[in-house]
């Protein structure tokens, strides 16, 4: 299929404003639309009586806006609510060998999956069967097959009803192997966190942005990722509260925006400044940055101590609180400004301009995002992080704390019910007493472990709950002809996507029910919950129209599928049906499994705002070995975990404004001013012209890892001129997965690191980005 003509032109608009207004009237009145259910239903998002957003996870206020949705989760509403049809007649008209050669954006574009499908191998293409034949198909299957062999992924769409049945299925069956899309994204932070102040999620709740003075951003793109988050950050700043953002690359929605729910600067075309001042550091710079931001605190507060004045350090807090700041301090003092420099990009000037405005500010909240986790120091970036929250008692106060960005709309909650391949996170003796069965205690595989078990052959069968794994993961050009070698793939989606295209020896497309439709079983219709970035569960409760009365919702699948792959005994210890019947006994099931998270959950279910789950960290109660929260010294200033070189460049792995996670919308990323392509790599001009590249002319990228032996390059890539700094290059996901080895990930927490991929540069196009048309 074909792609619109490439244009690139500087975007000089703020976030927000008429571009976002024409952007989501493309969609809501493009092909497939269905405007005036999709216009119903964009009321309804993130309200107390609504249904909570399908994309990102940040916090839904109390006090909803009259429109309480971003460009991209008005994008994701009416994605779901495609009229299109994707049935077993699609695939009589196109076989999988021939929709392999499709674009991303084109297979997802034919619209909702409506009926469950197999592949057949002697037509190549998926044919009709039964939901019964279906269930028959997989039991088979996964009865024969040892447990430790299969894995059960979850992206974060799920509900925390299908979440926790999912996850109790797993061990059911007798495994761990949990991964989920966390592991893609921010494992950092349930790595880092907790060593540092004992909890895996962030601090800071909505109404904490009404009291900080200060916000300091970290690796994060709030008008792509989070847009709605710019409600609470516009109204921070118009009330002076100095904002701060680091990051590789100047993204506008840390810039300017204009609200569109506000009539007169919609008018008048005036926009509201968010940041004070932007800092570009340098991919992986960050450990560096904090280094230095650190340092510059403790010189304010030699300097105070020497004039008599208050200390800028909460010495109080670090005493009564901390364990670790003598070793850390002593570091800070050996520190070398001139590597901080030089690792971070920045000036000490710069660096020491936000400290003295830190030292000085009341309450502080340090956002950051996936420009902190993936790399391969990552849990170092985010434990720094936390260092230089201590060292001013920013944590466990109105108006200051950690907040990480999470993305996918429920991940964050899918870990808090069970989804996890660590049993040390899941109270697995609370389960065994609840359902009467021993739980398996061994880890399982977490993203990384699944590639590598796909590849090496050491996994048989993958249960996917929602996703596109196989695109998000990395190694991509070695994973998917491996995925062909798995006797199943059973794959639970919404749309179809590249995934589903590579078919195992049994390979099996169950259609699900949106979260914006009506889920209607036996005791009526049924509401679900999430969680959101900040810890605080949601009620939601769709009701659009189903597509197809032939789809099922997500629990009622997972409870089929457990009575089909467990032994009868097993399947016989949970209430499968009941709870298909009834969501709320499900609900009463995670309360007796969390007693402690999720007290009178069903009473609490449509409060608005949300009910917040104790978080200690918040009570400066620290779940800690030792009791404290801990300072921690890193062993390295780059996050990166490689050398620069001449030549080497270090490429970030970024999303476009028409995409969220693999899911491309379009081909516009408007806030990059890039237009009809997305074959692009952004660039410093200096760098374009040492390398003497024209204008138009293609350029390869070509993994250069010391100790991987595989040929990595993707090709058929337009070098664009970005503000970015010098020997730092971004390019898309998942397009760029190719370059990525499974062995580059994070330490500790293997999540893959995306944000800093050693590549050099190679004239000519070479081979085009996978799968795709040929270069333009």
């Amino acid at each position: 299929m074909s792609q619109p003509t490439p244009s690139f032109m500087p975007y000089k608009a703020p976030a927000g404003g008429w571009g976002s207004v024409r952007s989501l009237l493309r969609h809501g009145l493009g092909e497939g639309a269905r405007t005036a259910e999709g216009a119903r239903q964009l009321q309804r998002q993130n309200k107390v009586d609504g249904f909570a957003c399908v994309s990102c996870s940040w916090a839904k206020p109390a006090e909803p806006h009259p429109f309480e949705f971003c460009e991209n989760g008005a994008k994701a509403t009416l994605w779901e609510l495609d009229k299109r049809r994707v049935d077993a007649g699609f695939f009589e008209r196109h076989t999988v060998s021939e929709l392999l050669t499709w674009a991303d954006h084109d297979l997802e574009a034919q619209g909702r999956l409506v009926e469950p499908m197999r592949y057949d191998a002697s037509s190549d293409r998926y044919v009709g069967i039964s939901w019964e034949e279906a269930f028959a198909i997989a039991g088979r299957v996964l009865r024969d097959m040892a447990p430790e062999r299969a894995v059960f992924y979850a992206s974060g769409r799920a509900s925390l009803e299908t979440s926790y049945m999912y996850a109790l299925l797993a061990r059911l069956y007798g495994n761990n192997n949990l991964p989920d899309s966390s592991n893609m994204c921010h494992e950092s932070t349930s790595v880092g966190l907790p060593r540092s102040i004992g909890v895996p999620v962030g601090t800071v709740l909505l109404e904490d942005f009404d009291h900080c003075d200060c916000i300091l951003s970290f690796g994060q793109n709030v008008g792509v990722n989070s847009p709605r988050m710019l409600h609470p950050l516009q109204e921070a700043a118009r009330r002076g509260a100095d904002i701060f953002t680091f990051n590789p690359l100047y993204e506008r929605g840390w810039e300017r925006f204009t609200n569109p729910q506000e009539p007169l600067a919609m008018a008048t075309g005036t926009s509201t400044r968010i940041s004070n001042a932007y800092f570009p550091v340098r991919a992986g710079g960050d450990i560096a940055l904090l280094q230095g931001l650190a340092r510059a605190l403790l010189d304010l507060d030699d300097a105070a101590r020497a004039r008599g004045d208050a200390r800028v350090l909460d010495v109080e807090f670090i005493e009564s609180h901390t364990n670790g700041f003598d070793a850390f301090e002593a570091w800070l003092r050996a520190a070398d400004w001139q590597r901080i420099e030089t690792e971070s990009g920045l000036s000490r000037d710069d660096i020491e301009s936000v400290a003295a405005v830190y030292a000085q500010a009341k309450s502080t909240i340090l956002i950051y995002g996936m420009g902190l986790t993936q790399h391969r120091h990552g849990v170092d970036n985010v434990r720094m992080l936390c260092n230089l929250a201590l060292m001013r008692g920013n944590i466990g106060r109105p108006g200051a704390g950690i907040c990480p960005v999470r993305g996918h709309s429920n991940v964050q909650g899918q870990r808090t019910v069970g989804i996890s391949e660590k049993p040390e996170l899941v109270p697995l003796d609370r389960l065994s007493e609840q359902y009467g069965f021993e739980p398996p205690r061994e880890k399982g595989l977490d993203t990384v472990g699944t590639v590598e078990g796909i590849l090496d052959g050491s996994v048989e069968a993958f249960i996917g709950l929602g996703g596109n794994f196989s695109r998000a993961a990395p190694d991509t050009a070695r994973l998917e002809p491996a995925w062909r070698g798995l006797a199943l793939s059973l794959q639970v989606a919404t749309h179809l996507n590249r995934n589903h295209l590579l078919c195992a020896r049994e390979t099996l497309l169950l259609p699900c029910l949106g979260r914006i439709e009506e889920d209607v079983q036996a005791t009526g219709a049924q509401h679900v919950s999430i969680e959101d970035s900040t810890t605080c569960i949601h009620g939601s409760l769709g009701i659009s129209p189903p597509v197809a009365d032939t789809l099922r919702s997500e629990p009622a699948i997972v409870a089929a599928l457990a009575q089909a792959i467990l032994p009868p005994e097993r399947a016989a210890l949970v209430p499968w049906e009941q709870w298909v019947g009834d969501y709320a006994q499900v609900r009463g099931a995670i309360e007796a499994t969390y007693p402690d998270q999720f007290r009178d959950f069903n009473a609490r279910l449509h409060t608005p705002g949300g009910f917040p789950r104790p978080v200690a960290a918040r009570e400066r109660r620290w779940e800690t070995e030792s009791g404290k929260a801990e300072f921690h010294v890193p062993e390295v200033l780059c996050a990166t975990g490689f050398e620069d070189r001449a030549g080497r460049y270090r490429l970030i792995t970024v999303r476009s404004n028409d995409q969220f996670n693999t899911t491309v919308y379009g081909y516009r990323d408007r806030f990059r001013g890039i237009e009809g392509t997305r074959r692009v790599v952004l660039m410093h001009e200096d760098d374009i012209a040492a390398l003497g590249l024209d204008e138009g002319e293609h350029i390869t990228l070509v993994a250069d890892f010391d100790d991987d032996p595989e040929v990595r390059e993707v090709g058929g890539l337009r070098p664009i001129p970005y503000r970015i700094p010098r020997g730092c290059i971004a390019a898309y996901y998942p397009e760029c997965n190719p370059l990525i080895p499974v062995s580059h990930h994070a330490v500790d927490s293997h999540v893959p690191a995306g944000k800093s991929v050693p590549v050099r540069i190679r004239r000519g196009a070479g081979a085009p980005i996978p799968p795709g048309p040929a270069p333009e």
